[in-house]
């Protein structure tokens, strides 16, 4: 087998980052600029479809015709199924090429180093991982890059000084375009050294045939209802200048929007000295307006600040921008984007973080946004934004025809570490009633299973306990759980020692975990799990091989003595910096990412086993799928269902269980 390395260098007015891979490949001024490539053990070349050799008259010069040959050798390679085709991120090259040469780019034919290097704990950008595996400095990424691409692949601003134009080529600055094709030589060797290093641990072939499946599911998109975005877009203009202009009138402020100009107003009319205006400091500068006399245009302002702080229409602009000419939007998933676990990571609408559909009667509210009849919105529901804000998954609709067909696992976590843990009394409930809410407080508070009703406090408590303490999680674990504040904080301590009671063997699998990893690291061995899971240390890596045959990587895995003590250090990405530094995990964690890694597989089986029967998987989102399905194939659901309940080969015994709904526009049943 073949194996070339592809990178491109591309030119499109449309913003990536705003629109994604597929719309910005759609625009009508999209180009590819440069084309750098490597063929097995050959040396770079790069395609300079800019200013490559041109005619001379009615003859080819010898460099046209080199050049030429060149481009025809190119592309028969990369139509040729016997070329493995790999590329850094590599969804960007099929998308772009494909769309440039109006000719599919099946993802079977491509390899994706980013996937590879996810799977083995490594950072996202090329330049990081070259840095983190400590690549040679001319095996490096061109640190002057960044530069090149904001001149030469995305529009300028008109000056004086460039003539007025809104764009530069080549033959506006010839020293920068020669650094920009050996930008792009360079980047072809940094990805060609990191595909070789990384060989030793090859992608699995599921894993491989996963990314195809989501490469076409991406490809295919989600179909959406472009009339209802634009609707709320348009009227929401309308409401924003409405709620200035009442700004204005009670404030008598050139600018309400300015938070100078409107401390100083409350400070003059209130004598308020107020630092910030946010949804966290508000009820409380509304609590002290409260004790002073004639505060209703004081009050009525910060509601009015709330409401034009909202972001509620931003993925719907967000859709506006990335939807493509077929009324789909694509690429809202990057496979392997959470690279401690390998679960899929949202883009460009991030589904991943919708709101729930809370407002009764949300049927109705759609039809009104769609009919356009916002008088009679805001007189049935109350505060737009919100409205709005609910209304974000019913932009989603099937293709035409169609209807969604929505199946998620029930309880997937919950029944996987029980699993895992071998926690019986748990496994019996999976198996039988599902009740896990009301069986944990059973077991935590020892009442009878039919005396705990849904709505009753132990309930509640039960619920809690459940969704805080299953990766070790104790008081804090708790506070952040229970968002209402139903559980007063003297009970919390008990509420978490009732729990680990009843679960014995969950917090023993947390000690097993980091005692084995520790092993691992410090005796440079295998160490493995009752339950299979296995601990291995290799060229500074921390792996854990899960059950499915996958494995979870921390990359210069140590063990530090910390103020704890001796702790698990890796090489990975601060949540709060998103910089590459250096991370700590425990029993408790170790846990949550094997859980959440065995989940997130058995979802890949099932996606594959519903793709394999003819459904259409046109998104997921965490546990659930979403099926374009035609409405004549009215025993869909039930067949999806079904094999989401099947048993896993390589988890016998897990008892799963799939739950749906069929729509005719997404929403949370």
């Amino acid at each position: 087998m073949q194996v070339m390395n592809v990178d491109i260098e591309t030119y499109s007015s449309v913003d990536i980052r705003e629109a994604g891979a597929y719309a910005y490949a759609e625009a009508p001024d999209f180009e590819i600029l440069l084309i750098g490539y490597k063929i097995n053990n050959d040396p770079v070349k790069v395609l300079d479809l800019k200013t490559g050799p041109a005619k001379q008259g009615a003859l080819l010069t010898e460099k046209q015709k080199a050049f030429s040959q060149e481009c025809n050798a190119f592309y028969s390679a990369l139509t040729d199924p016997d070329y493995i085709k790999t590329a850094y991120n590599a969804n960007f090259e099929r998308t772009c090429l494909a769309s440039y040469l109006k000719q599919a780019m099946p993802p079977e034919q491509w390899m994706c180093t980013a996937v590879h290097a996810a799977t083995l704990g490594l950072p996202a950008t090329l330049g990081a991982v070259g840095d983190a595996l400590g690549l040679p400095e001319d095996q490096q990424k061109d640190k002057v890059g960044k530069s090149l691409i904001q001149y030469f692949c995305k529009p300028c601003k008109p000056t004086k000084t460039n003539g007025g134009r809104t764009r530069n080529l080549p033959e506006h600055d010839r020293k920068k375009w020669s650094l920009f094709v050996e930008y792009n030589r360079q980047d072809v060797v940094t990805e060609n050294a990191i595909r070789e290093k990384l060989s030793i641990y090859p992608i699995p072939e599921d894993e491989q045939k996963l990314w195809c499946l989501d490469q076409r599911m991406n490809d295919n998109g989600v179909r959406l209802d472009m009339p209802f975005v634009e609707n709320i877009l348009d009227y929401d203009k309308t409401y924003q200048e409405r709620l200035r202009e009442e700004a204005e009138r009670i404030t008598g402020l050139d600018n309400p929007n300015s938070l100078a100009q409107l401390k100083n107003w409350y400070k003059e009319n209130y004598g308020m000295n107020i630092k910030s205006i946010t949804k966290d400091t508000i009820p409380e500068i509304k609590d002290t307006l409260k004790e002073k006399a004639q505060t209703q245009s004081g009050i009525r302002m910060l509601e009015i600040r709330q409401e034009m702080g909202k972001t509620s229409t931003k993925k719907y602009t967000a859709m506006k921008n990335a939807v493509c000419r077929d009324g789909r939007l694509k690429g809202v998933l990057q496979f392997y984007g959470a690279n401690r676990t390998g679960r899929w990571a949202g883009r460009i609408v991030q589904v991943h973080n919708l709101p729930q559909n809370k407002i009764p009667d949300i049927d109705l509210a759609r039809e009104l946004v769609a009919e356009g009849d916002f008088s009679s919105l805001e007189m049935l529901f109350e505060g737009m934004p919100f409205v709005f804000s609910q209304l974000i998954r019913t932009a989603f609709i099937p293709s035409e025809s169609c209807r969604f067909c929505v199946a998620d696992f029930s309880a997937i976590e919950a029944r996987v570490i029980a699993w895992l843990a071998d926690e019986q009394w748990r496994l019996d409930v999976f198996r039988t009633h599902g009740k896990i809410y009301e069986a944990s407080a059973s077991q935590m508070f020892h009442v009878p299973l039919e005396n705990i009703k849904k709505g009753s406090k132990l309930r509640q408590q039960g619920k809690v306990a459940e969704l805080a303490l299953g990766y070790g999680g104790a008081f804090g674990a708790i506070k952040a759980m229970d968002k209402a504040g139903s559980i007063p904080d003297e009970e919390i301590p008990m509420l978490v020692a009732n729990w680990r009671k009843a679960s014995p063997k969950i917090c023993k699998f947390w000690r097993e975990a980091e005692t084995a990893a520790k092993m691992a690291i410090k005796e440079r061995r295998t160490v493995r799990l009752k339950n299979g899971i296995a601990f291995s240390y290799i060229n500074r890596i921390l792996f854990i091989h899960l059950l499915s045959g996958r494995k979870l990587a921390y990359f210069d895995a140590k063990i530090e003595q910390t103020d704890k003590g001796e702790s698990i250090t890796y090489a990975g990405i601060e949540q709060q910096s998103k910089r590459w530094g250096r991370l700590e995990t425990w029993g408790g964690k170790l846990v949550e990412n094997i859980v959440q890694a065995t989940a997130r597989d058995c979802l890949a089986v099932t996606m594959q086993q519903v793709s394999q029967a003819g459904y259409s998987i046109v998104m997921h989102v965490h546990d659930e799928i979403i099926c374009d399905v035609p409405k004549k194939d009215t025993g869909a659901l039930k067949k999806i269902t079904d094999i989401m309940a099947e048993s896993i080969p390589w988890a016998p015994g897990l008892p799963l269980r799939g739950d749906g709904y069929e729509t005719d526009f997404y929403k949370k049943d």
